[in-house]
């Protein structure tokens, strides 16, 4: 039997090459898009071509009734037969405004989104590890941000923080069950958030970074992919940045 994947938000960017390089590797696929339906479709038969199994679903994280929307996690496991590896990539990178003029319903949506949606996700994802008694992995989707703060986007920052620091507390209370809780964290990459999905990032200069260009959702998928594997069994609770070397600048500018 095909070991097997849930990618939230696999209908674009990271998600999508995400979920088309698990089943190259073999993983079935389950699939979740919010609005983009045409795009989880578009994952779907790269899912099927690369000869796995996939299912869609639609999974809004904005939802009042956030608990339930989570269900969908459990909806796709059923659908496949099981569930090895969640990678929790659903989220926003709307920016929110200066700090004294946010407002808190906009607050509200961006830890809804970011940080309680990627909660209540991975915890239907592990309970079904748990019970399976198969071990598992879950890779959350942070960004460089998890670790360095950004002026105008408070609400972003406190949810990748706070999905970063669970992602620690998560890798060890589920060490115990063989389950691997790690994060990877984003720099700039050309995807539909930052709206440079159709573009080839070599072709993008970016002189503050050390690279001097932003990534590839590939590049990012390639971490997605080692993280799910037994390449890398002894790595829990760990963030992972792919970022280019943007933190690096950090030292620089202060030097």
């Amino acid at each position: 039997m095909s070991p097997i994947a849930i990618v939230t938000a696999s209908d674009s960017g990271i998600g999508q090459e995400a979920a088309k390089e698990l089943a190259e590797n073999g993983y079935d696929v389950g699939i979740t898009y919010h609005e983009d339906e045409a795009g989880a479709k578009e994952t779907h038969a790269a899912v099927e071509e690369a000869g796995c199994r996939g299912e869609i679903r639609q999974l809004d994280l904005t939802n009042p009734d956030l608990p339930e929307a989570a269900d969908v996690i459990d909806e796709l496991a059923d659908a496949l037969g099981g569930l090895d590896v969640l990678v929790n990539n659903a989220g926003t990178g709307d920016p929110t405004g200066d700090f004294l003029e946010l407002s808190y319903e906009e607050w509200r949506r961006v830890l809804d989104t970011n940080l309680d949606g990627a909660f209540l996700c991975a915890q239907k994802a592990a309970r079904r590890m748990v019970d399976a008694g198969n071990g598992g992995r879950i890779i959350n989707i942070t960004s460089v941000h998890e670790h360095i703060p950004r002026t105008g986007a408070s609400a972003y920052c406190a949810s990748k923080g706070g999905l970063g620091l669970l992602t620690k507390v998560m890798a060890m209370e589920l060490a115990p069950y063989g389950i691997r809780v790690n994060a990877i964290a984003p720099g700039e990459i050309s995807t539909p958030m930052t709206g440079a999905e159709d573009t080839d990032p070599h072709t993008i200069e970016r002189p503050n970074l050390p690279l001097g260009r932003p990534g590839h959702a590939r590049e990012v998928a390639a971490w997605v992919v080692f993280l799910a594997s037994e390449k890398a069994s002894y790595a829990t609770g760990a963030s992972f940045v792919v970022d280019g070397g943007l933190m690096l600048m950090a030292a620089e500018l202060s030097s």
